[in-house]
């Protein structure tokens, strides 16, 4: 693999951010409605601004909790633009390289973290030490070592670490895991969770077909929801996971990442979760057969529109903002100083990557992983 430099990662910063960065945008039709809270908003700076980025600053527009305050880019021109276009003040804007001065800046209460995969853990340190609060996308690092020694590192300084866990505030999402952990139908015993995007055309140089930022292909920008989606529904942590790498049909791009991957983990309940993460093709969709029904959604794991029926029928909640709604079921616990909940916290972002951990070992060994 050839080596990429810190500079090097720097500068592919511009092409895109987050580990959802090929899912498609959806125009949100709920309206905007006026703030009810009127206390002290979180002032978040904003950490790499790529794509994922902008849909970030549209939550942050639309939450009640938080306001942009801070933006940390690499490129003069963003930094300019998004100053202009938010009213961020001066003293509010950072590179890379000045960042840790973000330390003196009582205005900033947390950043934001945007950057590629294997940026994650080094801005997570460094926020931490300069005492802010730290929300860092998905996958939360590259490894699940790496998120020890983020929690290790933001208890020490004594901020907050959490994960953009946005689905834990949709509500298709909500139901999904109220169905299956309170059992409605009985024990779920199959779940097919599987997300994938169709990538010929995309260009060689982008940042996630690159081992160093990225950390893998498909199973590490969007496997992690599929992974997140059969723990959650099942209230589990797997046990033992056996794993298959595809076939490479776009050689010129994938030379050193994955282009797809299918798993099957295995939970104590005894239940089997198969999925398939590709950049081959495009599906999006969750299945989940229990002793007494059964219940989907299709789009499933994108950022939807989501539609889903369970035995009992189609399910008929809202479309949102998730950046907003995630943004403000975090900031109130920030705001008071108080834990946050276990579920968008470090600590899930470490469990998550001590199964994508797994399944690359079971892919490379051909042989059952057992997980303790």
């Amino acid at each position: 693999m050839k080596k990429v430099s810190r500079r090097r990662f720097v500068e592919q910063l511009g092409v895109g951010v987050s580990a959802a960065a090929f899912l498609p945008s959806v125009a949100f039709s709920a309206e905007k409605q006026a703030p009810l809270y009127a206390g002290k908003k979180l002032q978040v700076a904003l950490c790499g601004l790529g794509r994922y980025a902008n849909l970030v600053r549209e939550g942050l527009a639309a939450s009640q909790y938080c306001q942009l305050a801070g933006i940390v880019t690499g490129t003069p021109a963003k930094a300019a633009a998004w100053r202009t276009d938010h009213r961020i003040p001066e003293k509010n804007v950072y590179s890379y390289q000045n960042f840790d001065k973000i330390l003196t800046n009582k205005a900033i209460d947390a950043v934001y973290i945007t950057l590629p995969n294997a940026l994650h853990k080094e801005f997570t340190l460094r926020a931490a030490r300069a005492g802010k609060h730290v929300i860092v996308e998905k996958p939360m690092a590259l490894t699940e070592q790496d998120c020890q020694e983020m929690i290790a590192a933001c208890k020490k300084a004594g901020v907050q670490l959490a994960v953009g866990y946005r689905l834990h505030y949709e509500p298709h999402h909500q139901e999904i895991k109220r169905l299956g952990q309170e059992k409605v139908f009985g024990q779920v015993r199959l779940i097919e969770s599987s997300l994938g995007y169709r990538l010929a055309g995309i260009s060689p140089d982008d940042w996630h077909l690159k081992k160093a930022l990225a950390g893998g292909g498909p199973l590490m920008n969007l496997g992690v929801y599929c992974v997140q989606s059969s723990r959650y529904v099942l209230g589990e942590e797997p046990v033992a996971v056996t794993a298959q790498f595809g076939p490479v049909t776009m050689p010129e791009l994938f030379k050193e990442v994955e282009e797809s991957i299918s798993w099957q983990l295995t939970f104590p309940s005894g239940a089997v979760c198969t999925s398939t993460t590709t950049s081959t093709c495009n599906i999006d969709r969750f299945f989940a057969s229990a002793d007494n029904g059964s219940f989907e959604l299709s789009p499933g794991l994108s950022y939807g529109p989501f539609q889903g029926k369970s035995s009992q029928g189609a399910f008929n909640f809202p479309v949102l903002n998730q950046q907003a709604a995630q943004l403000d079921g975090i900031a109130p616990y920030l705001l008071e100083d108080k834990p946050l909940p276990a579920h968008i916290s470090g600590e899930e972002g470490r469990k998550d990557l001590r199964v994508l951990d797994a399944i690359y070992k079971a892919a490379r060994s051909g042989e059952k992983v057992t997980l303790r």
